[in-house]
């Protein structure tokens, strides 16, 4: 089991709403490592904070657990404005150590090269019609509300979480036709832009194919679905779902690795089942990233 990656993409986790799942973010992100976090837009909420949102100490701690990483592991970080952090526009780009904000990115790896946004640009209700988009937020905000009283007594009476927002964007017929034109829509400008993939986020719909020739990747989101992207060394890309990770693996997988490590001798080498956790040498220099 893999906890060493080269980047991790994670995206809409709406810090400061009561949605936002802060404790499971922060919990994830302290199991694995990697060279490169790339935070895909939405990860503040701006609109509920100035609505009726309120920042919790909860919150703060996702922060200080990016602040570690980079501390500790001497990771990349990568905050991309979204819509709903639009504040960021502001102070766009800044960098501060290893912390850089900026609109969007291309990154290059393992000869691919990968345009990364939010996805926000491409929705015109967004864009065109601010009025509406926060009629829509306000739709999806009584959603989870009304999710989290279903689920409450699901789980009293056993049953397993059922998500209602999921449900009906599956029932509605334009909300699947408006999916469906938003990633191509994403796909063409991945194309367009000369890149081989795009990775996206903002319709909280994760994803992992290909679209006419292209990879089209959707990181998911942090209030419901729980899921987040991956890269491993060699290039291969996966989603990561926080309901189906095995935690207790992960602490002894952890704990005899450097068990192991505390017990060579000072000039041997790890064993081959280590390899793959570290970066090969052709990467020992940083990721090509292009603004």
């Amino acid at each position: 089991m893999k906890t060493h990656f080269k980047t991790i993409v994670i995206s809409d986790v709406h810090l400061g709403t009561k949605g936002a799942k802060a404790k499971e973010i922060a919990r994830f992100l302290k199991q694995y490592r990697c060279d490169n976090l790339i935070l895909n837009g939405d990860i503040i909420d701006g609109w509920q904070l100035k609505k009726s949102g309120s920042w919790k100490r909860k919150h703060t701690r996702f922060f200080n657990r990016v602040l570690k990483m980079i501390e500790n592991h001497h990771t990349q970080v990568y905050y991309l404005r979204g819509n709903h952090d639009d504040f960021l526009d502001q102070i766009l780009p800044l960098q501060i150590g290893n912390l850089r904000i900026q609109t969007d990115l291309i990154y290059e790896s393992n000869g691919k090269k990968y345009f990364i946004t939010h996805g926000d640009v491409f929705d015109s209700i967004t864009t065109h019609l601010r009025w509406i988009a926060y009629l829509g937020d306000m739709g999806y905000t009584f959603l989870l509300w009304l999710n989290r009283v279903v689920n409450h007594y699901r789980f009293k009476r056993g049953l397993p979480y059922f998500s209602l927002s999921r449900y009906v964007k599956s029932k509605v017929k334009s909300a699947v036709s408006y999916i469906d034109q938003y990633e191509t829509e994403l796909a063409k400008m991945a194309r367009a832009k000369g890149c081989d993939g795009i990775i996206c986020g903002h319709i909280h719909q994760p994803e992992n194919r290909m679209i006419d020739g292209i990879h089209y990747l959707n990181s998911g989101d942090w209030v419901e679905t729980m899921s987040a992207l991956a890269e491993d060394h060699e290039g291969n890309w996966q989603l990561i779902y926080y309901n189906e990770i095995d935690f207790k693996q992960l602490q002894t997988t952890e704990l005899s690795k450097r068990n192991k490590e505390d017990d060579l001798p000072e000039n041997d080498f790890l064993p081959m089942k280590r390899v793959a956790f570290d970066r090969p040498g052709e990467d020992l220099n940083p990721p090509s990233f292009r603004l």
